[in-house]
């Protein structure tokens, strides 16, 4: 990293302590984390070691950095924390190589802490000053003292000029293929995207419902933020983020996602599980070219969703074929179908100097909705990307349905919320020629093709309204009247949920009443 980064960025964060009990326990309901802990056992982030870097609040830099975690505030034992700065290295709290920052207790509790955490039971936290983590380790392309697997950054560089930001991206997009890390990072509290967020290959975080800086980025109109979360700023929504990586992480390494432990727990992988798992919240869009929304990305995190889809395990390619280069790929005639209608895979493809290449993935579908993601990175020491683009056609007919086909991504990202019973082909393509960073490139793909259900049943001396659990994010919604309906969903009881099904038990009366489920998005 040349040196005359060091003289032009700054480091600043959200000056905010963290949210109140109650916001945070209606986080943790929200993103799906209440529900995945009732439909599953310890997926808590075990196994996972992890990083907090910290934006120093103390300008002064003669004075110890103020950075570190309180782990009585989080409700973690002082021997899961190492602590890190130009000081030196501290196992204890309280010690000498820094102090106490309420910014950092916030994020923590968020992140792991015993009560409001997304990851309880993380094997160990790094903290380290973040200008500390920069400068040595980052911009130096260093081995951190000790490997981690999710590193939460809630802070960001603030605005700079394009040439600073793709500096600061190439070093991060290189430290993460070196580290073997998956950079969550802050896209900040309003105007544009900032470093370091808007590297290629980290999770970008939005927040939902407060203040939040939007896409795309100022260098060459890349999505970002690849993701929401709720927080009021982005320094409380980034740490549910990194903990729901560590939750899948953990899942995909014990097995959950299937035997091939490898690739399930693969960045990528669990980056486009993540994307895909997202609720689409109202007012979301995007267009072909322009794979995420410029304020939600692909939605608000469910952590939930995007564990059914990790435990829909790996489905292998039903054919792969070559192209002529820019020619039409229709749906291919294979008679072989993918088994699950949620699942993921991590796969290579390979094209060359003449030929396009494809892989085919064919689905036969009831009525409903799709959603799929096609993540990968941007290689060690490369300033482009391989160009890969996502479609989906109609195998009968060979009409195309969607696609998504952005050239300065490296995510694609599909969602057709009203999808007719058919056949499909779910094509993952890479564009050849000899203008490529490479011929073979490594993804990850993510899907759920989804038929929600909406069950009625008598039960003593009243009706009960029922519905899977997968997918989570659908709300119930009644009427009286069909002819000029008024839908709402604000007289409705509580929902409980019992056997893997929402369940909504009504008093019956004589007047007639509809009802249907509806995501928020149509």
């Amino acid at each position: 990293m040349n040196h005359w980064i060091f003289k032009t960025v700054v480091a600043i964060i959200a000056l905010a302590t963290g949210l109140t009990p109650v916001t945070r326990a209606q986080s943790l309901d929200q993103i799906g984390v209440t529900l995945l802990r009732a439909m599953t056992t310890n997926v808590d982030g075990f196994g996972i070691r992890v990083a907090q870097p910290e934006a120093n609040l103390n300008v002064d830099n003669s004075q110890p950095s103020v950075f570190e975690i309180n782990p009585g505030v989080v409700g973690q034992p002082v021997g899961l924390f190492t602590y890190y700065s130009c000081l030196g290295t501290a196992t204890g709290f309280t010690n000498t190589v820094g102090l106490e920052s309420g910014h950092a207790d916030g994020v923590g509790d968020g992140f792991y802490s015993v009560a409001y955490g997304v990851a309880t039971n993380v094997a160990h936290i790094d903290n380290y000053d973040a200008w500390f983590f920069i400068t040595n380790y980052v911009f130096n392309l260093a081995p951190m003292p000790a490997a981690v697997s999710v590193i939460n950054q809630s802070y960001t560089f603030g605005p700079l000029a394009v040439t600073v930001q793709q500096g600061i991206d190439s070093a991060y997009d290189d430290y993460t293929t070196i580290s073997g890390a998956l950079f969550v990072s802050a896209a900040d509290n309003g105007g544009n995207v900032h470093a370091p967020g808007t590297s290629y290959n980290c999770i970008c975080v939005a927040a939902f419902g407060g203040g939040s800086s939007i896409g795309p980025t100022i260098d060459n109109g890349r999505c970002k933020p690849d993701l929401t979360a709720p927080g009021g700023e982005t320094s409380f929504s980034t740490p549910e983020v990194a903990g729901a990586v560590a939750v899948l992480m953990q899942a995909a390494l014990r097995g959950d996602g299937g035997s091939n432990t490898n690739d399930a727990s693969d960045m990528r992988t669990i980056k486009a599980l993540l994307l895909n798992g997202a609720v689409k919240p109202a007012g979301w869009t995007n267009a072909n070219s322009s794979p995420l929304d410029a304020r939600y990305g692909a939605g608000v995190l469910n952590v939930f969703n995007s564990y059914e889809q990790l435990a829909g395990g790996e489905q292998f390619i039903c054919a792969s074929n070559f192209i002529s280069l820019g020619a039409a790929h229709p749906p291919v005639a294979a008679t072989n179908t993918i088994a699950r209608s949620s699942g993921w895979d991590a796969e290579t493809i390979s094209s060359d100097a003449t030929n396009d290449a494809v892989n085919h993935y064919l689905f036969n579908v009831s009525n409903g909705m799709v959603t799929a993601t096609l993540v990968w990175n941007r290689q060690l020491g490369e300033t482009n990307i391989n160009d890969l683009d996502l479609f989906l056609f109609n195998a009968a007919n060979s009409n195309l349905v969607a696609c998504s086909t952005s050239r300065v991504d490296n995510v694609e990202h599909i969602f057709a919320p009203q999808l007719a019973a058919g056949r499909y082909d779910l094509e993952v393509l890479k564009n050849g020629g000899t203008n490529v960073v490479s011929d073979a490139e490594t993804y990850a793909l993510a899907w759920a093709f989804i038929t929600p259900g909406l069950s009625i049943a008598k039960s003593s001396t009243n009706a009960t309204v029922s519905w899977p659990a997968y997918p989570a994010g659908f709300l119930v919604e009644t009427t009286t009247n069909l002819t000029t309906p008024a839908w709402s969903s604000n007289a409705l009881p509580t929902t409980a949920f019992t056997n893997s099904r929402n369940t909504l038990t009504l008093n019956a009366t004589n007047a007639f009443r509809f009802f249907r489920l509806r995501s928020p998005n149509f």
